[in-house]
């Protein structure tokens, strides 16, 4: 797609949004355009896979007779096979195209009608329900559930609802999402753009779902160095999914894609985000669950590892915690307010041999005492897993200003005598509130980290002895030294210089008293 057609499309989103703009909060209307979005996206894959299964018959989906005898026998056969490729099944009649249509037409006699929001909540709910006591069961179970089709916000009546809805879905109609052109990613576009936009307008709640592009892209790149293919990869705080996708584009494959989400909207998102993207049901696995109270891939390792999680969160630190095999090794235990460090024991737990890890945190996991730098000490002189340390700009995400830092761990380093630390926190451009790492940014970070290389004010290798007699404080300016060197001031030319000026003033102010006379008023001084 070019970038012509991109801001194209960007545009045609936007003005849906604002379809919807005043009637409800961004984080509100956001559930409704998203999942019409994915409605319309399975819908069209629903249209296409039928007709490649119908193509021997010389038939065209949406043209099958649902009543007949010979239409019910197509259609079973139809959705048998949907059930196994895709997860799912629609019927003609339930396709996003035909409901548009009907919701946006005219009514030409009293036996007509273009209500569609009963019909529209009935579909929704037939496509979970089709996947029900299947494979696929557990990756489409109550995805709509956030597209409240009865809510007031909609409109006052009935039929004002009604008329709103079917707006929003005209327009979408209208947008072509090329599902049939296995080299475009619109629609995966369109969803991350949108996403991405919500999240910069939800403030402080964008945290929760989205990491900004720029930032997954370097974890991406992080995890996969010298890499084509991954086994799997895993996001113990996914939100949208965003982190996981990203990781794909690094590769040429990733066999399985496993996340776990608390916010259960949150979850929704990632699991139609993943469909969106082309991920086949059967190779990820996204669960609904607090991750470091209730675990859900406990069993599994993973060779790739990338999070954004809550920074500073809130967790019970409870004392059981202490027979965990995640955190008994270390003897200590997060602190209750700051969970940074739990999730980071959690992952490293979940890392295989061969596996690295890429996580952000906020600046106080480098030096912050007690318990974590416990946990840090163990990490760095027990186990020797920690790899790179790199400071990022501040303000790079959406609702909070603070500067964060990537930590990359991996279990069986190359290089075990040192630790990279890289100071990008000046790599950025100002983009109206935010600051956003530029590609050369982002290549200047994942460079260093492949070289390893020592560069002035930027990066240094600190061998592990340097750390120890630091107590294992990583914080950065202990190691990069971007000390700028102020130019020496000349203070007898400055001296001189003010004298001159003071002649000139007394020269000045002799010419005004000189004009003052002349023009008989008094003088200003």
């Amino acid at each position: 797609m070019s970038e012509e057609q991109k801001k194209l499309l960007e545009q045609q989103l936007w003005n849906i949004a604002n379809t919807l703009r005043g009637k409800m909060d961004a984080d509100e209307f956001r559930d409704y355009i998203l999942g019409f979005i994915f409605y319309k996206y399975l819908s069209e894959k629903m249209f296409i896979f039928a007709n490649n299964e119908l193509k021997e018959d010389a038939l065209i989906y949406n043209q099958i007779d649902e009543n007949s005898k010979e239409g019910k026998e197509y259609l079973e056969a139809v959705k048998e096979a949907s059930i196994e490729s895709l997860g799912y099944f629609l019927k003609p009649s339930e396709l996003f195209s035909e409901v548009a249509k009907k919701g946006n037409s005219e009514i030409k006699d009293e036996n007509q009608n273009n209500f569609i929001l009963e019909e529209l909540g009935k579909i929704l709910k037939n496509i979970e329900q089709s996947t029900m006591g299947t494979a696929s069961e557990d990756d489409f179970d109550n995805l709509f559930e956030d597209l409240d089709l009865t809510s007031t916000k909609l409109g006052r009546t009935e039929k004002d609802k009604n008329s709103l809805i079917a707006k929003v879905l005209a327009h979408l109609d209208k947008i072509s999402f090329n599902l049939d052109d296995p080299k475009s990613d619109v629609l995966g576009d369109a969803y991350e753009y949108l996403i991405g936009q919500f999240a910069s307008g939800a403030g402080k709640k964008a945290g929760e779902f989205y990491t900004p592009q720029q930032v997954s892209t370097v974890l991406a790149k992080l995890v996969t160095v010298g890499k084509t293919r991954l086994k799997s990869v895993y996001d113990p705080t996914c939100g949208s999914g965003s982190l996981l996708l990203r990781v794909k584009r690094e590769v040429e494959d990733v066999s399985n894609f496993y996340g776990q989400e608390l916010n259960r909207t949150t979850y929704n998102l990632a699991r139609m985000n993943m469909i969106l993207h082309g991920v086949h049901y059967q190779k990820f696995d996204i669960k609904q669950e607090d991750t470091l109270e209730h675990p859900q891939h406990i069993n599994e390792r993973f060779e790739a590892i990338v999070a954004n999680p809550p920074f500073s969160a809130h967790w019970s630190a409870s004392p059981l915690f202490m027979s965990d095999d995640r955190f008994s090794q270390y003897g200590s235990l997060a602190p209750k307010t700051k969970a940074d460090f739990a999730f980071v024991q959690h992952m490293i737990h979940q890392l295989a041999d061969n596996g690295q890890m890429a996580i952000v945190l906020p600046h106080g996991v480098l030096f912050r005492a007690s318990s974590e730098g416990r946990i840090r000490q163990y990490l760095i002189e027990e186990r020797n897993y920690l790899d790179a340390v790199i400071g990022l700009p501040a303000n790079i995400f959406y609702g909070t200003s603070i500067p964060t830092c990537i930590l990359v761990f991996k279990k069986c380093r190359e290089h075990n005598e040192d630790v990279l630390f890289i100071d990008a926190s000046q790599g950025f451009e100002k983009v109206g509130n935010q600051n956003v790492l530029r590609p050369e940014n982002i290549e200047r970070i994942v460079e260093t980290y492949k070289a390893r290389t020592t560069q002035e004010k930027y990066s240094y290798l600190a061998s592990l002895q340097e750390i120890k007699d630091n107590d294992y404080n990583l914080n950065i300016p202990r190691y990069v030294d971007t000390f700028e060197e102020q130019e020496s001031i000349d203070l007898e030319a400055v001296a001189r210089e003010l004298a001159s000026l003071d002649d000139e003033i007394k020269i000045t102010d002799s010419n005004i008293a000189e004009f003052c006379k002349q023009l008989n008023i008094s003088t200003p001084f």
